[in-house]
């Protein structure tokens, strides 16, 4: 610490430090401002492609949709998702926590009408069953806090709406679909953030018939994707990471609130010897943590592609994609 000779300088040094105090607060306050106002409702989409079908196979578009966190008073987020339809996509797949509160099934349903209509497969996540409640945010960098669960959320409404609409509920269940004209054989886990997981009920190597595999699970889980990994599937789509929701650039995410690496906090990547990951950063927040910073919410145009023929992919261990996502 300097030592200042003289009452003068002292005045002078506590009066320097006083405004770099007062402009680090209003830095800070902007920030917070930008991150609550501006940045997560400045929706994006994303793309990127994935080669994951069989070769000779032709283009699947899939959009994948997550972590909508609705509440009904989400105007503007409820009229980004509708617009959405109109990408007309071969199967959409939502991979969870849609609701953040108890009357926002009305809006979540009203919001994806239009996709309901087409092909689509969901898991529920955390969200779906209970309401967010207020928590420090510290403890996100703590895997192993307690958590405490708010009241019921009505997740079987929202499920009754999605079948009766035609979208197949993967929990615990292996369905195989045609989408395109491309056979696809799919599995799904429940959430793994609640404990909620048996793998071992869909446990097994997909249909042999299929020219795709797809697994979903709201939380991306390392023990579950080893396991969707192990059984040999092409693709596993998950959620439930916000892709951090607060990144600093440069660095990225600070937190997952998960078991993966940073490096594969959002976007697509690889998990094992063959096996493709793409995890959704998502559209929303909790009501109790309204922000977002260097991380946009999102939902993802993945266009998948034959894959070349040739041996397994190496895995980097780094979460590198071959294609690089964009957004728009």
């Amino acid at each position: 610490m300097p030592v200042f000779s003289s009452p003068a300088l002292r005045r002078a040094a506590l009066g320097s430090g006083a405004k770099v105090a007062a402009a680090a607060a209003g830095t800070a306050v902007a920030g917070i401002g930008y991150a609550s106002l501006i940045e997560r409702n400045a929706f994006v989409l994303r793309e990127a492609t994935m080669p994951v079908l069989q070769p000779g196979s032709s283009s699947l578009r899939v959009l994948h949709i997550s972590d909508l966190h609705m509440t009904p008073g989400q105007k503007l987020k409820q009229a980004w998702v509708r617009e959405l339809a109109a990408l007309e996509p071969d199967l959409i797949v939502n991979t969870g926590d849609n609701l953040a509160h108890p009357k926002a099934v009305p809006a979540v349903v009203q919001s994806l009408t239009t996709l309901l209509s087409r092909p689509g497969i969901f898991v529920f996540g955390s969200n779906d069953y209970f309401a967010p409640v207020p928590k420090n945010p510290l403890k996100y960098f703590d895997k192993n806090h307690k958590r405490v669960h708010g009241d019921p959320l009505p997740w079987q409404d929202l499920r009754a709406a999605f079948t009766e609409r035609g979208w197949l509920d993967l929990t615990h269940v292996r369905r195989d679909l045609e989408v395109a004209g491309i056979k696809i054989s799919t599995a799904g886990v429940d959430d793994p953030h609640l404990a909620r997981d048996r793998y071992d009920t869909v446990a097994g190597s997909p249909n042999p018939l299929a020219d795709l595999s797809i697994g979903l699970t709201h939380s991306p889980e390392p023990r579950v994707l080893d396991r969707f990994a192990g059984d040999g599937y092409d693709l596993v789509l998950a959620g439930h990471t916000h892709g951090g929701q607060l990144c600093l650039p440069g660095f990225g995410a600070l937190v997952t609130n998960c078991g993966i690496d940073r490096s594969r906090v959002k976007g697509p990547s690889r998990w094992g010897a063959h096996t493709r990951l793409h995890v959704s950063a998502g559209l929303g927040t909790s009501p109790w943590a309204p922000y977002r910073f260097c991380c946009r919410p999102e939902a993802t145009l993945l266009t998948l592609v034959a894959a070349p023929p040739k041996g397994p992919i190496a895995d980097s261990g780094h979460g590198v994609s071959e294609s690089e996502a964009v957004a728009r």
